[in-house]
Parts: C-alpha cells; sequence; structure tokens
C-alpha cells in the first residue's frame, strides 16, 4: 500500500472518530436540555448545549423522534456499559449493585418523560422496550449473581423483578417532589443484605 492509501485511510478512520464523537456530543446535551426542559425543548437549546449549529442537529436526527429514540438508547447502552465496569472496579459485588442501581433509578426517573413521548409510537414504544430489556437485564442478573456469589445478596430474587420492583418505585418521582423513590429503592436494596 502507498502512502496515499495509508494516509486517505487514516483520515477516513479520523472522520469516522469525529463523527462518532460529535453524536455522542449531541446525544448528551440532547439528554441534559431534555431532563431540564422535557423531551419538546427546542432543537436550539440542544444546539447550543451542544456546543453546535441547529443544522448539525438535523443534520444526525432529521425528526425528534429520530433524536429522542436516539437519547433513549444512548442512556440504555451507558447504564448496560456501567454494570461491569463497577463490577471490576468495585470494592465489592453488592457496592457495584448499589451502584449500578443508582444509575438506574437516575435513568428512570430523568427519562421517563422520553418514553412517554415514544409510547404514541407503540410499535416503535415496543422496540425500544424489547432494546432495554435485552440490554440490561443480563447486567442487572450479572451483578445480583456476583453479589450472591459472594454471599452478600439473598439469592432468590431474579434480575426481572429487582428491575420491575425499581420501575414501579419510580413512578411519578420526577413530578413530585415530596416522593423520594432514591430512599425507597435503598430500603428495597438494603432488603436484599444477608444478615451477618
Amino acid at each position: 500500500m502507498n502512502d496515499g492509501g495509508q494516509r486517505a485511510g487514516s483520515a477516513a478512520g479520523s472522520k469516522r472518530k469525529d463523527a462518532r464523537r460529535n453524536q455522542q456530543t449531541l446525544l448528551d446535551a440532547a439528554a441534559a436540555v431534555f431532563v431540564a426542559s422535557g423531551v419538546d425543548a427546542p432543537v436550539r437549546d440542544i444546539a447550543a448545549e451542544a456546543g453546535v449549529g441547529v443544522g448539525t442537529v438535523y443534520r444526525h436526527f432529521p425528526t425528534r423522534a429520530d433524536l429522542v429514540i436516539a437519547v433513549y438508547r444512548h442512556q440504555v447502552d451507558a447504564c448496560a456499559e456501567a454494570g461491569p465496569a463497577l463490577l471490576a472496579t468495585g470494592p465489592s459485588p453488592h457496592a457495584a449493585l448499589e451502584g449500578w442501581v443508582d444509575l438506574f433509578v437516575d435513568f428512570l426517573v430523568t427519562k421517563h418523560g422520553l418514553a412517554a413521548a415514544l409510547q404514541a409510537d407503540s410499535a416503535g414504544f415496543e422496540t425500544l422496550h424489547a432494546y432495554f430489556l435485552d440490554r440490561l437485564l443480563p447486567v442487572c442478573g450479572e451483578l445480583l449473581d456476583a453479589a450472591a456469589a459472594a454471599g452478600e445478596i439473598r439469592s432468590d430474587l431474579t434480575a426481572y423483578q429487582l428491575m420491575r420492583g425499581i420501575g414501579n418505585l419510580c413512578i411519578g418521582a420526577e413530578s413530585d417532589p415530596r416522593y423520594d423513590a432514591r430512599r425507597l429503592v435503598e430500603f428495597l436494596i438494603a432488603g436484599l443484605r444477608l444478615p451477618r
């Protein structure tokens, strides 16, 4: 291969990395704006948060639905990737589980508006919900199994049961300042501990 071909290949690779980084910046900015202002926030606010022009947002996400779906998937992926990282670096499997549950609660409470915005499209919502379960159930299961194997928690709760319970405790938390879902989830997680 000549030098020109190598330079063209590395330039294309750099452009792909830049495009992915730009898209991640847009998704992070959109998530922050959606949390602060809801999913109907103006695109100009998202562009300003990302430090780009409005045209850049539309180039990556031609419709609001495209953006909402991408943000939802991005947040699910971040939550899924956090589980193994916490397990690898945490002081114990139970601490990793607690850390992950905390992130999961953040996701549920702050992303409720995203899910609500998508429910009008029942087929699209079902697809995203399946993605949510496919990505997060195995991670939660791995954390539960590790904590149970370490003798830190009881072993008679499935990942689905735990996630469903946490989800139910988070309903309405984003709209009622008197309700502290995180505190109730802490009680739920504490209830998994085996007596010492």
